[in-house]
């Protein structure tokens, strides 16, 4: 099963795009994947209901959310209601070690995520706050890496036994898709979705044109 696992909706301050039109385009476009995860900015979207979308086109809707910590953007897989009242996921200024805690606590997954991305990217930020505890996996295909950043992001996961997940962090429709991450188990929950990762069985892809 292929899921782009990172994409923005109009419910993120900079997303351009609805759910729906992103589902015609899978459909229409034939992109290959299976479903995407929503994984808007500084909040986890509890109020929208995609399950009609989901079995409309025949695709798997979840949601996670993208915080913002001292060593870049994070996305978080499996939020719950008590993960939430964790931390405020609007505040700019959380620490990585903080959100990872309590992802593991409640049954999440943190994720770095485009971490060869100058300020907002994990590894622009190693050399001054060290190598951070409790990360297993970062984001090493990002659909909106330009230059070299998504060969920044490999090389790190590499040095330091990361696995690779993609994701597309579509913030139009057009971009959906454009990587995303191949997994042995079939998702259809965001508990699915944790599960399989931390199963390790998944791998990074991308299918952007300009890819080595």
């Amino acid at each position: 099963m292929i899921l782009d696992l990172h994409a923005h909706s109009i419910k993120s301050d900079d997303g351009r795009a609805k759910v729906q039109n992103y589902c015609q385009w899978i459909t229409t476009r034939n992109v290959p994947i299976d479903g995407f995860v929503l994984t808007e900015h500084r909040q986890f979207d509890f109020e929208s209901d995609y399950s009609e979308l989901a079995q409309k086109f025949n695709l798997t809707i979840l949601k996670g959310a993208e915080v913002e910590t001292e060593y870049g953007h994070v996305l978080v897989f499996g939020v719950t209601k008590p993960l939430t009242e964790e931390f405020d996921f609007s505040n700019i200024t959380l620490k990585l070690a903080d959100v990872v805690a309590a992802a593991n606590k409640h049954g999440a997954v943190a994720v770095p995520c485009h971490p060869g991305r100058v300020r907002v990217g994990m590894s622009a930020h190693i050399e001054e706050h060290g190598v951070p505890e409790g990360v297993h996996i970062v984001e090493t295909f990002n659909g909106g890496s330009r230059g070299n950043e998504d060969d920044i992001a490999q090389t790190m996961a590499d040095k330091l036994s990361y696995q690779g997940i993609g994701g597309s962090d579509a913030h139009i429709v057009s971009h959906i898709g454009r990587c995303a991450t191949r997994f042995s188990a079939v998702i259809n929950s965001e508990l699915e979705l944790v599960a399989a990762l931390k199963s390790g069985e998944f791998e990074a892809l991308t299918f952007k044109e300009d890819a080595a």
